[in-house]
């Protein structure tokens, strides 16, 4: 098998890939990543022990022990763009020989999960929630520039949301994919589940405005009204769509759930998530420890 070009898998003098800093003895096969940096160490607090921290810009790692599992806290900053090196980065961590750079005869599956915060769209669903995103809706058009037939995306759905809203040509294909199902009957009994979408910005991406107007005001609208076999999108964040079809392809196991600190229907707002997010982190920890 043909070695991957020195250009393509950047690798640090030390041995480490080139984004997160890591070597693969630092990365737990179960990993919880987040956007924030600052979120990591609210994770890592709860571990039992904590085996190595690793920080290279907005990437940082905690990988420890928590109730006998061995789980990696990462941060990816915010975005599609970032989730592209997070996820490359990762899978090449432990199905990729870093020495040789060749593939590993025997793949390695991660479990993945995304801890973060998230605005609902449905004015039924509170502030303060939990959610569970059964699928990833891309506007972000990453999938495209990769052999998006492995991400098992579901094409009828694309092609009902982009009659629903009169989607304009002029923006990318949005794309929908599904979440890991173990994962899913993992988390779903505690939290909302529906449709994330993954906008490509936070303001007009998103339907705010500031000063610059949108070219579509009622965009929004069309989205919290789409239905498609019984499913409804209920929130909007900045990573899933990526999280979820490049782990499709890379063959791991995938799942968003979020904290909704605001509702963007209701124009309610948390007045203060900070222990919602702490009994999620715990949530999570203790969902993933028995894995």
């Amino acid at each position: 098998m043909p070695s991957i070009k020195p250009t393509d898998l950047l690798i640090n003098p030390d041995g480490s890939i080139y984004h997160l800093n890591l070597k693969p003895e630092q990365l737990a096969d179960s990993v919880i990543v987040v956007g924030d940096p600052g979120r990591v160490s609210e994770i890592s607090l709860f571990f039992d022990s904590i085996e190595c921290k690793v920080q290279n810009r907005e990437f940082v790692t905690h990988t420890g022990i928590y109730k006998g599992k061995r789980i990696s806290a990462l941060s990816t900053g915010i975005g599609t763009d970032n989730i592209d090196i997070v996820m490359n980065e990762l899978d090449a961590l432990v199905n990729v020989d870093l020495t040789t750079r060749e593939i590993k005869k025997e793949h390695k599956t991660l479990t993945i999960v995304r801890l973060g915060t998230s605005g609902a769209i449905q004015e039924d669903i509170p502030v303060d929630s939990f959610a569970l995103s059964l699928y990833g809706l891309g506007f972000d058009n990453l999938v495209h520039f990769y052999e998006a037939d492995k991400a098992g995306l579901d094409k009828a759905m694309s092609d009902a949301f982009m009659k629903h809203t009169n989607w304009n040509p002029d923006l990318s294909t949005p794309y929908f994919v599904k979440g890991s199902e173990k994962l899913i009957n993992l988390f779903k009994a505690e939290m909302v589940t529906g449709i994330t979408a993954t906008a490509t910005g936070f303001y007009g991406p998103q339907g705010r405005v500031l000063r610059l107007g949108l070219h579509d005001p009622d965009l929004n609208n069309k989205i919290q009204s789409f239905r498609y076999n019984g499913e409804r999108i209920i929130n909007f964040e900045m990573e899933t769509s990526a999280l979820y079809s490049l782990g499709a392809m890379l063959g791991h196991d995938m799942a968003t759930v979020c904290l909704l600190i605001a509702n963007r229907a209701t124009l309610d707002y948390s007045t203060d998530h900070k222990p919602h997010i702490r009994r999620l982190v715990e949530l999570v920890l203790e969902k993933m420890s028995g894995l």
